[in-house]
């Protein structure tokens, strides 16, 4: 028989050249049905929480979490009059919070609460595992869907100012817990004789600083030190003045629009990146322009997200979090800009640390970490 002929005889839908219909291919025959019902099982739960995030975001907005916080365990019309909202909407709301675990319900008596561990993630506005920040990111990413997709076919970048929605709020406020407890409580003394300086006084670059979250902190811990953050998005430069103002720091604090390779001054004691230099456009040069711009005793701190230097360290939750969020702003952002070298989210230490020694940085190491996060310390 001639393999050949029969290979390619085929022709559109399935019919042969002699008018004999090809039998169509049975995909569920080479099925494993156990993997097939864990992989359903667990795009399920994925899409369990893709629909809660509009609810978190309404909960979070007026105040339903606040209300159970604040109160005893309380039935659907009661949070409703609490929160000056509409009892039938407040109850399916509460159905679907209860549904997925994010509430807790007495069903003998009606009632809806929040457990201690409930209300750190969502009621709690400087808890460590405050993470309503996240579910507004998620909202700005699903905005961005056409965005992104266009860059897809272009191979162009989407600009942080262009993203729908206020992508730069929802990053801000996703990254502030993480800054408020950890930036001055153990991110700082693990680097080398910072601290000290710092205590003395000094000079302070915070570069991509977004709306100053982190450089406000720094100038509450460090009243005798001096302060200047530094971003290219001038409506975050805007808002980090604002808080700049409302936290009484304004005197020893100053934010300025520039980039990352271009910013001024010098002589600076300590440079800091927090969750920034991967999305930049020319990295290299940044850590160049950092290197410059440093005292020659003085010490660049950068914070980036958690990961090995191979894909296969990265496959679990953190990592596909990290690689999600890295192709919808990351890289976009990256390759909107001059160079575009598109780190990604994900670089590993491995390549961030060669792009500080080809810099001119000639000690580097990982100063202290946590599951997120990977904190490096740079120094001539």
């Amino acid at each position: 028989m001639d393999h050949d002929h029969i290979a390619t005889s085929a022709g559109r839908n399935g019919a042969t050249t002699d008018g004999a219909v090809a039998p169509a291919p049975n995909p569920a025959a080479a099925v494993d049905a156990a993997k097939l019902e864990a992989l359903v099982s667990r795009i399920l739960s994925d899409l369990g929480g893709a629909f809660s995030v509009p609810l978190v975001r309404i909960g979070d907005r007026l105040g339903l979490y606040r209300h159970l916080r604040e109160g005893v365990a309380l039935t659907a019309e009661e949070l409703a009059e609490r929160a000056g909202a509409a009892p039938r909407y407040v109850a399916e709301w509460l159905a679907a919070q209860a549904a997925s675990g994010y509430v807790t319900y007495d069903a003998q008596g009606g009632r809806f609460g929040l457990s201690p561990e409930q209300a750190m993630v969502f009621a709690h506005d400087n808890s460590p595992v405050d993470l309503r920040g996240a579910f507004d990111l998620a909202a700005a990413m699903g905005g961005n869907t056409d965005l992104v997709a266009e860059a897809f076919r272009s191979g162009g970048g989407v600009g942080w100012g262009d993203q729908a929605g206020c992508l730069f709020c929802a990053v801000g406020r996703f990254f502030r817990q993480k800054y408020v407890n950890n930036l001055v409580a153990s991110w700082l003394p693990a680097l080398d004789g910072v601290t000290e300086r710092l205590a003395r006084g000094g000079a302070v670059a915070d570069v991509g600083c977004g709306h100053g979250h982190s450089t406000v902190l720094m100038a509450q811990a460090y009243p005798k030190a001096r302060f200047t953050g530094f971003d290219f998005h001038e409506g975050s430069i805007e808002e980090a003045r604002a808080q700049a103002r409302a936290h009484g720091v304004e005197d020893r604090v100053s934010f300025e629009v520039a980039t990352a390779k271009d910013f001024p001054g010098g002589s600076y004691d300590l440079v800091t990146c927090f969750d920034c230099l991967h999305d930049l456009g020319d990295p290299r040069a940044a850590a160049r322009r950092i290197r410059q711009a440093l005292a020659p005793d003085g010490t660049w701190m950068f914070v980036e997200p958690m990961a090995g230097d191979r894909l296969e360290d990265n496959l679990h939750p953190v990592g596909r979090l990290m690689y999600s969020a890295s192709t919808m702003v990351c890289v976009p952002t990256s390759l909107d800009q001059e160079v575009g070298e598109a780190l990604g989210a994900q670089a590993g230490e491995a390549r961030l640390g060669e792009i500080a020694r080809e810099a001119g940085f000639g000690r580097f190491r990982r100063a202290t970490e946590t599951p997120f996060n990977m904190v490096l310390e740079a120094r001539p």
